[in-house]
Formats: structure tokens, C-alpha cells, sequence
């Protein structure tokens, strides 16, 4: 009877070396110790156990134990082996070539306002002007009247704006306010000449359509000095156009109305710009 045993430990033995899959580890296992619906070799060897006599039941019971630690330990040992094999065949099928180069990240970019605002005042700082930032939310005084706007006046009908709850707050309808801030700050703080960008988003209560928004982005300068004339504004406009738009820029300044400067132009830019240049 031992000799079944024996055999049964020999041939399970020889054949784990030639399995490499887990599948057929698995089927080897089912083979052996059986399965939940079919008895395995080693379950009918042991099915003798009751035919045997009281003093070689002992002796098959030591062995077939025994038989069945050494094949658990040399399925276990297979196991890992095959689990390694396998781990390795995985790496070596999707292994990544280091040496290719790697997908391309795609990056963010500023919007296009940050980026014309950015050149202007850069273009601005290169001709000696700082960049004065002031608030959003204005009073009524700051935005309007200390810019010669009172109460009632018609000109306040063009910046009709959002009003706060707080009474006399307001949304700015124009960056003119931060050069009445720019002159107190600096002018009562020294005697240099006062230059500065005015850069910021104001608001106006205006129907939205596909060219005008109820906010935008605005840009003012202010440059207060001795012996600066008209002709210095038209000379910083004309080269800031040529910084801006190219050297082809052209200029024409026209004589204008507004409440709180005096005199007072408008100017249109042409840099050569045709619907057949795109094309």
C-alpha cells in the first residue's frame, strides 16, 4: 500500500518542474488533493485506509501524511516560481523604452487680454511709466465728480454703472479714478514727475452684444511734470504705436470732448491691416 504512496509522490513530483502556467498549476492541484466535486489521487489512495489492519494503519497513515506536506511544500515552491515567471513576462511585454521621448504635455497659455495688457505695460515701463493699479469698486465722488462729473450732469448717462448696496459705492466705469489716487499718492509723497499706467476692468451697465460686453479691460496713463506739452502726448502715442503694431503703424489725432481733460483728442491707429493679408 505504501508503495501506491510512493508512486503517486514520484510522479506528482516529476511533473511540477514541467508546469509553468498557473492554469495548469491549478489543474495539478485538482488532480492531487481533489476538488469540491471530484475526489483527488491522493483521496483514493487513501481510500484503502479501511481494508488495512490495525497495525499497518499507523504506518500508511505517517506516510501518506507525509506524502501530502512534501507536495503542498513543492506546490507552494512552484507556485512562487511560476507567479515570478509570470511577473516577468507581464514586464517584458509591456516594458516602456526609456529612451523614447515622452508625450508632449500640453500647457496652459494666459488669455489673450492678460497678454495685449502685459505688452502694454511693458511697452509703457520701457518708456519710463509705472504700472498703478487701483481698485474696482469706486465711490461715487472718485469716479465721478472729482472728474468734473456731478450729480445730474448728461455726461454720466455714457458710464451708467452697478451700484453697491452701500449708498455713494459703485463699480468704476473707468480707470480715470486711479489718477486722481496716483496724484495724491505720489504728489503729496514728493515733487518728481508723476508717470503712470492705469490698467484695470471696469463695468457699465450696457446691453451685452457681440462686440461690447457690460465689463472690459481699460488702460490709462497720466504724466504730470514741467514743461510737458501736447506735443509729448502725441510723440508717447505715436512710438507707442510703433512698439505695439509695428512701424508701419499710422496715427491720426482728432480733436474730442471729454468733461474732465482740456484740450481733449481721440486717436485711431492703422497698421496696414487688409482682408487679403490673412489670406
Amino acid at each position: 500500500m505504501s508503495e501506491q504512496l510512493n508512486q503517486l509522490e514520484r510522479s506528482a513530483l516529476a511533473e511540477l518542474p514541467t508546469i509553468t502556467t498557473s492554469e495548469a498549476l491549478q489543474a495539478w492541484n485538482g488532480r492531487i488533493f481533489g476538488t469540491k466535486r471530484s475526489r483527488g489521487a491522493l483521496d483514493e489512495a487513501l481510500s484503502v485506509m479501511g481494508s488495512l489492519s490495525r497495525e499497518e494503519r499507523p504506518i500508511f497513515g505517517r506516510r501518506a501524511n507525509e506524502v501530502k506536506q512534501a507536495l503542498l511544500a513543492a506546490h507552494e515552491t512552484r507556485q512562487a516560481e511560476i507567479r515570478a515567471l509570470e511577473l516577468e513576462q507581464a514586464l517584458t511585454a509591456g516594458a516602456i523604452d526609456v529612451t523614447l521621448p515622452g508625450a508632449p504635455v500640453i500647457r496652459g497659455r494666459l488669455h489673450p487680454s492678460t497678454q495685449t495688457l502685459r505688452r502694454i505695460a511693458s511697452i509703457f515701463g520701457q518708456m519710463g511709466f509705472e504700472v498703478y493699479r487701483s481698485p474696482d469698486v469706486e465711490t461715487d465722488e472718485m469716479n465721478f465728480e472729482l472728474l468734473n462729473m456731478p450729480e445730474e450732469h448728461p455726461a454720466r448717462d455714457m458710464w451708467d454703472t452697478f451700484y453697491t448696496t452701500k449708498p455713494g459705492v459703485i463699480l468704476r466705469t473707468h480707470t480715470s479714478p486711479g489718477q486722481i489716487r496716483s496724484m495724491r499718492d505720489f504728489g503729496e509723497n514728493g515733487t518728481k514727475p508723476i508717470r503712470v499706467v492705469l490698467p484695470g476692468m471696469v463695468y457699465r451697465y450696457e446691453q451685452v452684444t457681440a462686440r461690447s460686453e457690460m465689463q472690459f479691460n481699460q488702460v490709462e496713463g497720466i504724466a504730470i511734470g514741467r514743461n510737458i506739452t501736447m506735443a509729448d502726448l502725441k510723440g508717447t502715442m505715436t512710438e507707442f504705436a510703433r512698439r505695439m503694431y509695428g512701424g508701419k503703424a499710422k496715427m491720426r489725432f482728432r480733436g474730442s470732448y471729454f468733461p474732465f481733460t482740456e484740450p481733449s483728442v481721440e486717436i485711431d491707429v492703422y497698421w496696414g491691416w487688409t482682408p487679403s493679408a490673412t489670406r
